[in-house]
């Protein structure tokens, strides 16, 4: 095949093929006396399994995986494979937990509704809260608060959404929930301007978590398909 034949084939560039021959996503081309690349079928299925990667694991795990395989480096390839599925994974767990936190929020409001007006120190707040000034500390060391300092004394200075932050830790944590889920909750919270706003978005978040698992199942159906025209050995 020609460049524009394979570019033809899968809807591309004849730069964008020569491209990813040169960035080592595809193994190099055969050339013809006068210097023309001679692409085959194994070049169609590289090109295939590579751009299948680029839609599951993105553009640079993508080309990594090809740059190993092409480098008889199988096992560091499928290591990255296996990567990008352990964070599916986990990705798919914190949707979980944070659906069950958002849940439990819309049913369980926080005590003290509204914003707070003005700052607050660590002793209002854990006064406020009835926790000890150490549960506000070891809150903000698992990312869950930030506050600000005084720049006069150094000192924490816990405004309206780090009050509101405090509130829903302390119901989440009365709610079974560790800090490092919390944290995540709380984050996401923060990127969707509330928990109803956040609420809103968990069925666009797991759509596309379950997109990219389809996109990976796909890619490693293509990369097997490479794999059997490449003479590696495990």
């Amino acid at each position: 095949m020609r460049p524009t034949d394979l570019a033809r084939r899968h809807g591309i560039s004849t730069q964008a093929v020569r491209n990813y021959e040169a960035d080592g996503c595809l193994p190099p081309a055969a050339r013809t006396p006068s210097g023309y690349r001679i692409y085959t079928e194994a070049h169609a299925a590289a090109l295939d399994a590579y751009l299948a990667l680029v839609r599951a694991y993105g553009h640079a795990i993508g080309g990594r995986i090809m740059n190993a395989l092409h480098a008889g480096a199988l096992d560091a390839a499928l290591t990255a494979v296996d990567r990008g599925h352990a964070q599916s994974l986990r990705d798919r767990e914190t949707l979980d937990a944070v659906r069950g936190a958002v849940e439990h929020l819309l049913e369980h409001p926080p005590e003290h509704p509204g914003a707070a007006t003005g700052a607050r120190t660590v002793g209002e707040l854990a006064h406020r809260l009835q926790v000890t000034r150490a549960t506000l500390r070891n809150w903000e060391a698992a990312g869950i608060l930030a506050p600000a300092r005084d720049p006069a004394t150094g000192h924490r200075a816990y405004g309206p959404e780090d009050v509101r932050d405090a509130e829903l830790a302390h119901l989440l944590r009365r709610g079974g929930y560790p800090l490092d889920r919390i944290a995540e909750v709380v984050r996401q919270i923060r990127t969707a301007g509330g928990t109803r706003a956040l609420a809103a978005t968990l069925e666009g978040w797991e759509a596309r978590l379950t997109a990219r698992r389809l996109a990976m199942l796909d890619a490693a159906a293509r990369l097997g398909r490479y794999l059997e025209r490449l003479p590696l050995q495990p």
